[in-house]
């Protein structure tokens, strides 16, 4: 299973919001993260889901990453951008 850190992008696999990809915005606990997408659910108002609800795609985008490290903002347009080509492809 791959690793879940701030910046993956992630798939939700139940739930309501199952089906959509999701950027981490901060691991809560080892059962838990909290998600967003900057379009249903925002950065400022993420979703706890547990990690067990949800498959790691492997990719880490860094540009968050080092952003939410850093504390700096991270806008909901910027998330959009990234996920458009994976939710999308749904």
């Amino acid at each position: 299973m791959k690793e879940i850190k701030i910046g993956s992008v992630v798939f939700s696999k139940s739930g309501r919001d199952s089906g959509r990809f999701y950027i981490v915005t901060e691991i809560v606990n080892a059962d838990y993260v909290k998600i967003a997408d900057g379009e249903l659910r925002r950065i400022d108002k993420p979703k706890l889901k547990k990690i067990k609800h949800l498959k790691a795609e492997g990719e880490v985008v860094e540009k968050i990453a080092a952003k939410l490290g850093e504390g700096k903002k991270v806008f909901d347009a910027e998330i959009r951008s990234i996920l458009r080509s994976y939710n999308g492809s749904i």
